[in-house]
């Protein structure tokens, strides 16, 4: 399969009073044209520093360095701010948590989608328009050319997620990151966006970079995981055999502390991560589900 992303020895560094705080200690990531990589990892363990340093997206105080950067053939640790701007939403797009927060309030959806189009493609605004239609109705969205004119305000938190799907796959990138795209929804719309991602990253063969600190979603979506934990990655492998047999203690903790089908107040347990600073000391303790 042809590589369309690989990092190695990802390094982020983020100044503070204390002194520099490493964010992010080599990180290697590879994804495949067709292939979904799972990054799972507790709140602030650096999954999405790791992405948005790969977007080339952290403020310029912030110190990130790799020994190999690329996209395709692309080597994006020597490209300018305008042109990582043209390979954004161009070649490699990006699927943020909350999209109240990432669309623009006062813009209208078509607004947006159709500026994310003449961005890249100088085309009359009538393609433009027919083309986030396609892609609305393409997501899932109902009545997609009068959805057009509505302000995300007027969309359910699920419908605003689509059209973030919407905007990413808009020019037909290689690489999507989905950061933690399903967080802010309920179970049953979660289920509808994870289904809607696998079938559109199989139906156009993309690379996809899937995030989140829930590994029963991130085994439900991708071929391959990576557990980060502290800054760095601690286990990782093909889903199911990471599933079987996790080899790091941080990576049973996080299984073990899944609720279970048919689990029972005072009968079963569930297994909850006692911090600590050395990542080769991770342990868990029982408590009551």
């Amino acid at each position: 399969m042809t590589t369309v992303l690989s990092v190695r020895n990802l390094e982020v560094s983020i100044p503070t009073h204390a002194g520099p705080l490493a964010a992010v200690r080599g990180v290697d990531l590879q994804v495949a044209a067709g292939e979904t990589l799972g990054i799972v990892g507790e709140s602030g363990c650096g999954k999405s520093v790791t992405s948005m340093a790969v977007m080339r997206l952290l403020p310029e105080r912030i110190s990130v360095t790799a020994d190999e950067m690329r996209l395709g053939e692309t080597d994006l640790t020597g490209l300018g701010e305008r042109q990582m701007a043209d390979l954004r939403g161009e070649r490699m797009a990006m699927i943020f948590q909350e999209p109240m927060t990432a669309l623009n309030p006062v813009l209208t959806v078509g607004r947006q989608l159709t500026e994310t189009w003449l961005r890249h493609r100088r085309t009359p605004m009538k393609e433009a328009r027919e083309r986030a239609i396609d892609l609305l109705d393409r997501v899932g969205i109902p009545h997609p050319r009068e959805r057009m004119d509505v302000y995300p305000h007027q969309l359910s938190g699920g419908l605003r997620q689509r059209v973030m799907i919407a905007m990413a796959l808009l020019c037909d990138p290689e690489l999507i990151i989905a950061d933690e795209p399903t967080t802010a929804l309920d179970v049953t719309v979660q289920a509808q966006i994870l289904d809607l991602l696998a079938g559109l990253q199989q139906e156009r063969g993309l690379a996809m970079v899937f995030i989140s600190h829930d590994i029963g979603v991130v085994s439900r979506i991708a071929h391959r995981v990576q557990v980060m934990y502290g800054g760095r990655t601690v286990d990782g492998g093909p889903v199911d055999d990471l599933l079987r047999h996790p080899r790091h203690p941080y990576t049973r903790a996080l299984l073990s502390s899944v609720p279970r089908r048919g689990m029972r107040w005072g009968r079963d347990t569930l297994g909850a991560i006692r911090w600590s600073e050395d990542t080769d000391d991770t342990a868990t303790r029982e408590t009551r589900p």
